[in-house]
C-alpha cells in the first residue's frame, strides 16, 4: 500500500474540529483506495495554544523540519500532503508536496503577513473550493490545483436527520473563540433577541477556559469538542445554522448544516459562494439579525433544497471521488 504523509500541527490533531475531522476522513478514504496515509506533526517547539507567543500560526514551524522529516524518512515515505504553509519548504526535500491549506494569506485572518513568504514558492495544491483555486492563480500564479470539498458523513446525516425533533426558535453557532469567528455577535443577537434559543458549539476544549471572560445570556447554551454523532444531533434540533466568520477556506459546518436541512444565514463574503441554494441568506453585520429572525421565522421547518444540494456536491462520495482521481495523476 503505498503510504503518504499527512503533515499537520500537533494541535490540529488534537482538538475535534476540522483538521482533524479532515484527517480521519482523507486516511479513511485513502485506505478504501489503496493508500495509506500517515499523520505526521512536529512534537517538539509546539504550545498548546497556536496563538501563544513564540508558537504563532507559522512562526513555530520553522525549527521543525528536522522532526517531520525524521519521520518521513522513518516510514520511506516520498509524498506528503502538508496542511501549515509554514512547512512549504518541505519540497526542498520532498519533489511530491502539495499544500491542502486550512488558512489562507487573506487580511481578514490573523497572521496573514507571516503566510504570505510561504506561498510565494507553492507550486501544487489541493483546495476546498472554486474560489481558492481563483485565488492560488491570481494571487501567486499557481494553476496546478485540484479542486475536492471534504466532504460530511451521510450515514450521519441521514441516521440523524428528524424534521419532526426541530426547536422552532433555536439558531445554532459553530465556531471558536478567535477574532476572526466573532463570537461576540451570537452573544449580542442573544442578548437582543430573549425569545431565541441561541447554542453556540466550539471545536476545543480550551475554549470552555476562554469564553468565561465573556458575559453570558441566561438563552446562550455552550457546548464544547462534540463527537461527530452529537454534532448532527445538535445540528438536527436547530432551525437555523449561522455563520459570522470573516473568511473561510471551506467552513464544514456551513455544508453539514445544508446536509441537514437547515436555514442557512452565511457571510456575503465570496469564499461562501459554493454555499447556495434556495434557502441560504447571504448578509452582513448590518443585516444578521434581522436575516436570522426572518429564517427563524419562516414556514418551512426543513429545507429540502438544500439537503439535496449538500448531498451532491459536499458528501463523503463526491470526496472520495475526487481524491481518487487525484491520487490517479499524483502518485
Amino acid at each position: 500500500m503505498t503510504k503518504v504523509g499527512l503533515v499537520m500541527r500537533k494541535i490540529q490533531f488534537a482538538e475535534a474540529q476540522g483538521p482533524r475531522i479532515y484527517a480521519e476522513r482523507l486516511q479513511a478514504l485513502s485506505r478504501e483506495l489503496g493508500v495509506e496515509i500517515v499523520f505526521v506533526a512536529p512534537d517538539r517547539h509546539v504550545s498548546g495554544y497556536d496563538q501563544a507567543p513564540g508558537y504563532e500560526y507559522e512562526k513555530g514551524d520553522l525549527v521543525n523540519y528536522d522532526l517531520v522529516l525524521e519521520q518521513l524518512d522513518r516510514e520511506r515515505i516520498e509524498h506528503v500532503i502538508y496542511t501549515v504553509s509554514g512547512f512549504t519548504f518541505l519540497k526542498m526535500f520532498r519533489d511530491k508536496a502539495v499544500l491542502f491549506p486550512h488558512s489562507y494569506p487573506h487580511p481578514d485572518l490573523t497572521g496573514y503577513e507571516m503566510m504570505k513568504p510561504f506561498y510565494s514558492i507553492v507550486d501544487k495544491a489541493v483546495v476546498h473550493t472554486d474560489y481558492l483555486k481563483g485565488l492560488f492563480r491570481a494571487d501567486w500564479g499557481v494553476t496546478d490545483v485540484d479542486v475536492i470539498p471534504i466532504g460530511f458523513e451521510e450515514e450521519l446525516a441521514e441516521r440523524h436527520y428528524d424534521p419532526s425533533q426541530v426547536v422552532e426558535n433555536r439558531i445554532l453557532w459553530i465556531g471558536r473563540d478567535e477574532p476572526n469567528r466573532r463570537p461576540d455577535l451570537p452573544l449580542e443577537y442573544a442578548r437582543r433577541n430573549p425569545d431565541k434559543d441561541v447554542v453556540m458549539a466550539m471545536g476545543g476544549l480550551r475554549y470552555r477556559e476562554s469564553m468565561k471572560r465573556y458575559d453570558i445570556p441566561s438563552n446562550v447554551t455552550l457546548k464544547f469538542a462534540l463527537s461527530r454523532d452529537e454534532v448532527f444531533e445538535l445540528m438536527n434540533s436547530a432551525k437555523v445554522y449561522w455563520s459570522s466568520s470573516r473568511f473561510d477556506t471551506f467552513s464544514m459546518p456551513l455544508a453539514e448544516a445544508m446536509a441537514m436541512g437547515k436555514l442557512v444565514v452565511k457571510p456575503e463574503h465570496p469564499c461562501y459562494g459554493h454555499i447556495a441554494s434556495t434557502h441560504t441568506f447571504a448578509g452582513s453585520e448590518s443585516n444578521w439579525f434581522e436575516l436570522l429572525n426572518m429564517a427563524a421565522a419562516h414556514p418551512r421547518r426543513v429545507s429540502e433544497d438544500n439537503r439535496d444540494q449538500a448531498f451532491s456536491r459536499f458528501s463523503g462520495r463526491v470526496m472520495k471521488a475526487g481524491y481518487e482521481k487525484f491520487y490517479s495523476g499524483w502518485l
